[in-house]
């Protein structure tokens, strides 16, 4: 018998006993993605940051965040990203673009808005927009946004269809606008069509994991009541956002009380165009009480500040319209009126700008002015619930920001850090709805080389639609 149990002992003791870490390996839920190390800026409702934290991702969403040993201890994943001694943010949102029109960069400079139109930019559109232009300015927009980690962006152009089929391509979240304008532009030549036009559009991507249809009226001036009306009717009946441009210039607004007898914001509220699904970029001469009409309607107000500033448009009053709860985010706008679709340089922008003109310095803190580019950018969007901050349940959409350039040492506050000091050619990697769209600074979705080489062929052919030299 004592023999019987020295040997079962001796047995038991040669069977291997897994070590803890393959126990813990065992337990632990697989997930798509695992980003790990570095510091999370979550922009949660309590601004929360992460020091070594990590980010569980699965089916394009965020699983969990936390501190990097409890995610490790918790969840495995063939697919990871290091942050180690990084800063990751939620995905910038350009809340206003015209993103083709990157081909246009540079070809009508230093002009107020209506000369810069009429004489340079709706011609030039007339005789090169087609949906091949579309496609190439897209795709060139597209590879600028990733690297400067634009992760959603709401745009108005023409053949919008084209447009989405490009960002979906690329993988990059999209407010997309088709324009409804009263006069011929490149892909309808009347409101009908155009109108018939957006109904396929949104048909086509209603539902889309990326791509958010909308309907672009261009502005009240170019739309007539009676198309701003079923515009709003095309909105209730398909719940897709309106995007539009309102208030941009005095010379809109004067305009305006002379021939309806009321601010472009009042004459929207007095036809009943304006709601909670209106986007509505610039804002810059709002009158009377149309600030407590835009806060009342819920509409997301976009502040473009170096797009009107190199059109001398004017200041928007961005802080009272914080202090009144609009709505408001932050775009760039068209690269022809910009001259980039750069985020880093907005935020920069838009915490100096309303310091220098208030007189105030404590207007628009850092903190504030990447809030415009992230969570408050989304409510501008009505987007909220899904994007804008770094959250479980929330889509996947995140940066990696190097911090060991020399524009970036020391860092003594973060916000300060990412507003101020911080440029997108710091953006080391970026994932959008989970997916990794470029990884060390190395596009993944674009051919970089392919879309410089497509972008520069159309330089020729528009220089010559205009008269064989860019404007002055």
């Amino acid at each position: 018998m004592l023999k019987l149990l020295l040997t079962t002992s001796l047995l038991l003791a040669m069977i291997p006993i897994p070590p803890s870490d393959a126990l813990a390996q065992h337990r632990r839920e697989a997930v798509d993605l695992l980003v790990l190390g570095g510091s999370i800026v979550t922009m949660d409702q309590t601004r929360r940051i992460i020091d070594d934290g990590g980010i569980a991702i699965s089916k394009g969403r965020i699983v969990a965040i936390g501190p990097r040993a409890e995610i490790e201890r918790a969840y495995t994943s063939r697919q990871r990203v290091s942050a180690e001694g990084k800063v990751i943010t939620p995905g910038l949102i350009n809340g206003h673009t015209h993103i083709p029109m990157v081909l246009f960069r540079g070809l009508a400079d230093d002009l107020d808005l209506q000369e810069w139109l009429t004489k340079y930019i709706f011609p030039a559109e007339a005789k090169n927009v087609t949906e091949q232009f579309v496609r190439v300015g897209a795709r060139l927009g597209l590879a600028e946004m990733i690297r400067g980690g634009t992760t959603t962006y709401c745009d108005m152009y023409y053949f919008e269809d084209a447009i989405a089929d490009e960002t979906a391509k690329a993988g990059v979240r999209g407010v997309l606008g088709e324009t409804i304008i009263d006069f011929p532009v490149a892909d309808n030549k009347t409101n009908a069509e155009g109108m018939a036009y957006v109904e396929k559009f949104v048909a086509r991507w209603k539902g889309n994991d990326l791509i958010i249809p909308a309907i672009a009226p261009h502005a009240p001036y170019t739309v007539s009541e009676e198309h701003l009306k079923a515009v709003r009717a095309f909105s209730d009946r398909t719940g897709v956002p309106i995007v539009t441009h309102i208030a941009e210039t005095k010379r809109e607004v004067d305009d305006m009380v002379k021939a309806k007898g009321a601010s472009p914001v009042a004459y929207l509220e007095r036809i009943g165009f304006l709601n909670n699904r209106v986007i509505a970029a610039h804002m810059v001469w709002p009158q009377g009480n149309d600030i407590a009409i835009l806060q009342r309607r819920g509409v997301g107000v976009i502040h473009n500040p170096q797009s009107n500033m190199k059109l001398a448009a004017g200041v928007a009053p961005v802080p009272r319209m914080l202090k009144e709860g609009v709505l408001l985010g932050l775009g760039t706008d068209g690269a022809a009126s910009n001259n980039d679709l750069n985020m880093w340089e907005e935020m920069d922008t838009v915490a100096k700008l309303h310091k220098v003109f208030t007189g105030d310095p404590k207007v628009i803190s850092a903190q504030q002015a990447f809030e415009f580019a992230t969570i408050r950018g989304a409510q501008a969007l009505h987007l909220e619930k899904e994007i804008g901050s770094l959250e479980v349940g929330k889509r996947a959409d995140l940066l990696i920001v190097d911090r060991d350039t020399l524009n970036q040492i020391p860092v003594y506050n973060i916000y300060s850090d990412l507003v101020y000091a911080t440029k997108a050619a710091d953006v080391e990697t970026v994932i959008i709805n989970g997916r990794v769209v470029m990884r060390d600074r190395r596009l993944l979705t674009l051919n970089e080389t392919v879309v410089k080489k497509e972008a520069r062929a159309f330089r020729d052919k528009i220089i010559k639609s205009v008269g064989g030299s860019s404007a002055p």
